[in-house]
Order: structure tokens, then C-alpha cells, then sequence
């Protein structure tokens, strides 16, 4: 019963680290700017907020767009059940790999763009295509930087790949590990909305990628996307923690164990979150034109990790 325990465990975990993790980076960056910023609750506080308003439909929306927020919440939640977060291997681990969690994601973007779409908006729809440019992209980079931390550890299965690289770390670590790890994280920051790639403050439609795609959301639909949004910010993180370090992710069941696993993964989190927060106050948005570029470099890391890891035994 523990393993299954666990599972619920990272389930609650994701849901709620998800808000205070983006608190966290929004509040770092209005220190660094020199302002006193919003305290760190202020995420929940948001949500809350939304859950208890009332919706607003369009006359032009179909099922699409009543399902999407359910579709996106849900995906987004079976993926953090695929994710080693606190401990590795889990009972979930035998029926999905790293392929099942791209098209997971990949699902919650697919159906958000199909919202943006159904409302018959301009910014929406200019919000959908943008996003699936982008995804079709990212997703090939995800799955290739995350093979080529597989290739040594000789399996495509996340808790297999962190389980093996502490039980081996010499013959599972490499020098392609830093290129997949840069890889993830550009595709991160692309994927999660973050500069340079988008703006998640901005609030001209015109510049807008995701916010552009949920304008039309209100209330308990529009918590439920955000929700969404920061969960997938917090298992993108996960990912680059636990894979490229996965030093204290738990391989015994055992409370104390279980305690550090988690104290971990908050600072591993932590540490990557500040950086983002310090990338962001350096960096200025991209013109949209240049995102692929950027991508394309992303993408490239991901395919040397790959050949490295084959290459350099």
C-alpha cells in the first residue's frame, strides 16, 4: 500500500507546490527589480479567488471549450503521477515512460488551442497557432534530451532513469547530461510561457501566447487553467532536478527517507526557481520570428545529447 501512497503523495504535492512555486519566482523577481511584490500566498489567494466567481461564456463556444479546463487539469495531474518526484520506482512507472508524458502535456496544449480557437476570437486564435508552432518544436526535444539521459541508464522509463543513475552514477552520468539538461530547459521556459520566449505578466493581446489563448476563460474554467499552467511549471522543474540530479529522490520507502525527499525536491526547486527569476530580469522578450531560432538551438543540444551518450561510454 506504501508505493500507492506515494503516488497520492505526488499528487498533493503538485497540487500544492504548484501556486507557491510561482509565487516564489514572481516574488524573487520583484525584489530584484527593486520593488516589494506580491507575498508568496498570493497564487492561492488568485485561485481561490476565481473558483468562487462566476463564469462567462461565449454564445459561440461548443463542448471544446467547456472541456478543455477539465482536459488540460486532468492531463497535466496524470503526469505528475509518471513523474519521480519523492521517490523512484513507482507503481504508475509500468504503464507510462517518458513518451506517455510528452502526449500528456501535449494533450493539455492540443485541447487549450482548440478553446482558443472555438470562441471565434482573433487573439485566440492567434494565441493557437503561436502555441502550436512552438509545441511542434519542443515536444521532438523533450523526448530526444530526455533519451539521452536514458541511453545510459538503458531505459526509457523516468523512475528507471533516476533509480539506475543513483544506484550507477559513473556509468550513467556524461558529459551529455549538461547538454540535455540546457535542452530542457529552454524547451522549459517555452513551454511553461516564460521569458524570453513569452511574457507571463504582459497584458498586450498582440504579444500574448498562452495568456491569448485563455482570454475568454472566466471563473472556476479559468482557475482550473492556471492550476494547470503552474502544475506543468512544477513537474518541468521536477524533471530537470530529479533527472540531471536526482541525489535525494527516496529508493527506500521509509519515513525519514521520504522526509529528506521532499525537503530536496523543495530545494532543488528552489534553486532552479531563483534562477529563472535572475534570467528573467536580464532577459527581454523575443520577437516571435526568433523563437525558433532559439528552439532550433534547444533541439540541436538535445540531438548531441543523445549522439553523446551512444558516442562516450
Amino acid at each position: 500500500m506504501i508505493p500507492w501512497l506515494l503516488e497520492g503523495l505526488q499528487c498533493l504535492l503538485t497540487l500544492l507546490l504548484a501556486p507557491g512555486l510561482i509565487g516564489f519566482v514572481r516574488l524573487l523577481k520583484a525584489r530584484l527589480q527593486g520593488r516589494r511584490g506580491a507575498p508568496l500566498v498570493q497564487p492561492y489567494r488568485d485561485l481561490a479567488k476565481l473558483l468562487d466567481k462566476e463564469r462567462v461564456v461565449s454564445t459561440q463556444a461548443s463542448w471544446i471549450f467547456h472541456a478543455a479546463p477539465f482536459v488540460v487539469f486532468a492531463s497535466t495531474l496524470v503526469a505528475s503521477l509518471l513523474i519521480p518526484l519523492v521517490a523512484a520506482p513507482l507503481p504508475f512507472d509500468r504503464v507510462g515512460d517518458l513518451i506517455v508524458v510528452v502526449y500528456l502535456l501535449l494533450l493539455g496544449s492540443f485541447f487549450l488551442a482548440l478553446a482558443g480557437l472555438d470562441t471565434a476570437s482573433p487573439f485566440g486564435g492567434m494565441g493557437a497557432s503561436r502555441e502550436m508552432t512552438i509545441a511542434a518544436l519542443a515536444e521532438p526535444t523533450i523526448a530526444l534530451a530526455i533519451f539521452g539521459m536514458g541511453a545510459g541508464a538503458g531505459s526509457t522509463n523516468l523512475g528507471e532513469i533516476v533509480a539506475r543513475t543513483l544506484a550507477h552514477p559513473g556509468s550513467t552520468l556524461g558529459s551529455g547530461h549538461l547538454m540535455a539538461f540546457a535542452a530542457l530547459f529552454i524547451v522549459m521556459l517555452a513551454e511553461c510561457g516564460r521569458l524570453p520566449v513569452d511574457n507571463p505578466a504582459t497584458h498586450l493581446e498582440l504579444t500574448m501566447i498562452h495568456e491569448a489563448m485563455i482570454l475568454e476563460y472566466s471563473g472556476p474554467y479559468l482557475a482550473l487553467v492556471e492550476w494547470a499552467a503552474q502544475m506543468k511549471f512544477f513537474l518541468f522543474l521536477a524533471l530537470l532536478s530529479n533527472l540531471v540530479c536526482p541525489w535525494g529522490v527516496a529508493v527506500a520507502l521509509r519515513p525519514g527517507t521520504l522526509g529528506l525527499a521532499v525537503a530536496a525536491l523543495v530545494l532543488k526547486l528552489a534553486v532552479l526557481a531563483a534562477g529563472i527569476a535572475v534570467l528573467e530580469t536580464r532577459l527581454a522578450k523575443l520577437r516571435l520570428f526568433r523563437v525558433p531560432e532559439l528552439l532550433g538551438v534547444s533541439f540541436l543540444l538535445a540531438l548531441l545529447a543523445i549522439t553523446s551518450s551512444f558516442l562516450v561510454r
